[in-house]
């Protein structure tokens, strides 16, 4: 499954404001939500937040993948946030997080919720795309550098 599938360019938040991490999720929920109104706020939250409680999502290099599924959700969607001063984030080399996907799934989706996840995971291994990232301009230049790295995989 490709980024392209899941991903919207209106779902790329690039200048997250919060510094923690409940209030980075509810900040990256509430971008969602507001395009995609179906959405329960609380419910996608709680989801995320139960996952957290199993362990951090941050999984260094400042990079974090929050995730959960979702009952009654149609199809995965990934939205992606960036917070250029960093969020604590709890993450497994105890450094702060820039770079955040979000993956919310249908809870029949275990192999294609697995394929996204190997999906950001692949791109995000590579320093240079991590810090392309971090230098894009806008929504745009970031949708398109997520797009490119997931074609060139």
């Amino acid at each position: 499954m490709r980024l392209e599938e899941v991903l919207k360019e209106d779902y790329i938040l690039p200048d997250i404001k919060a510094r923690e991490k409940r209030d980075l999720l509810e900040e990256m929920v509430a971008g969602l939500v507001e395009k995609e109104n179906e959405l329960n706020r609380d419910e996608l939250l709680e989801v995320l937040l139960e996952r957290e409680q199993l362990g951090s999502t941050g999984i260094g290099y400042g990079v974090a993948i929050p995730h959960g599924k979702v009952s009654g959700l149609g199809n995965i969607l990934v939205t992606f946030g960036r917070s250029k001063r960093g969020v604590d984030f709890e993450a497994t080399d105890e450094r702060p997080v820039h770079l955040f996907f979000m993956i919310f799934a249908p809870e029949d989706s275990t192999a294609a919720h697995l394929k996204v996840l190997s999906s950001i995971s692949g791109i995000l291994k590579d320093a240079s795309f991590r810090k392309r990232l971090m230098k894009a301009s806008d929504s745009e230049d970031i949708y398109k550098a997520i797009i490119e790295a997931d074609r060139d995989r």
